[in-house]
């Protein structure tokens, strides 16, 4: 994944699939298609990707039905969504579903490998045994966030996060105590681009909750903060 990253895309129209996969191509990625999803799984045990490009609106299997499945099952493999509805739902319910990313379509090739290489760093892990090289590991209750490894653990066990929400914990994290807006999260935590919404934020502090918190609806470690945004509270303490 260094040099080459491997993109799966999946998009029932074929004009699209040329289109990317030549430009992709031409970026320095190695990309492989699909039509739809019906070859997901045996693509996936044969040749796993660094990362799926996938449609929503696809015949058989959608997109959201794919990212809920893959997702439901511990898959932790980068999705960025592709979405043709003008409205925010789709991209909504796809980062609930556990997304990275999405983009609506239309969209500016350029846009598309903006998005991959942003996941994909935000996605980079070390090697087992390698040293951290930020020398950082937050810890929260019986929670610990290797920042090196950009990884999540419940005392020994691993918890699932996609990139944004790993990189979403991050920023929080990092700043114990201090109310910030969900402006201020977006540009910590992903960068602000153009299509990215605020409510994106909602979205995956929620995710978040369910994952760290005992009760989400009453949460402890990432409190909200009326007319601002949301704090985090290591000791999970009142703020």
């Amino acid at each position: 994944m260094e040099n080459t990253p491997d993109i799966l895309l999946i998009d029932d129209d074929p004009e699209l699939r040329s289109l990317l996969q030549q430009y992709l191509g031409k970026q320095g990625m190695n990309v492989r298609t699909l039509p739809d999803a019906g070859e997901l799984d045996r693509r996936l045990l044969r040749q796993r990707p660094d990362l799926l490009v996938l449609d929503v609106m696809m015949p058989g299997e959608d997109g959201l039905a794919v990212c809920r499945r893959l997702r439901g099952q511990g898959d932790d493999l980068p999705i960025i969504m592709l979405t043709a509805r003008s409205d925010d739902i789709d991209r909504i319910v796809g980062l609930e579903l556990g997304a990275d990313d999405y983009l609506g379509k239309p969209f500016n090739p350029r846009e598309l490998v903006a998005r991959i290489h942003a996941v994909l760093r935000r996605r980079v892990r070390l090697p087992p045994g390698s040293p951290d090289p930020y020398g950082e590991v937050l810890r929260f209750g019986p929670f610990r966030l290797d920042m090196g490894a950009r990884t999540l653990f419940h005392d020994d066990e691993r918890i699932t996060l996609t990139s944004g929400e790993f990189s979403l914990l991050a920023a929080l994290a990092k700043h114990p105590r201090q109310p910030m807006s969900r402006e201020r999260l977006i540009d910590l935590a992903r960068g602000r681009s153009a299509e990215t919404i605020e409510r994106s934020i909602d979205v995956q502090v929620s995710r978040l909750r369910k994952l760290i918190e005992d009760d989400a609806s009453a949460p402890r470690y990432i409190q909200t903060v009326w007319g601002v945004g949301y704090v985090f509270i290591p000791d999970g303490g009142g703020a």
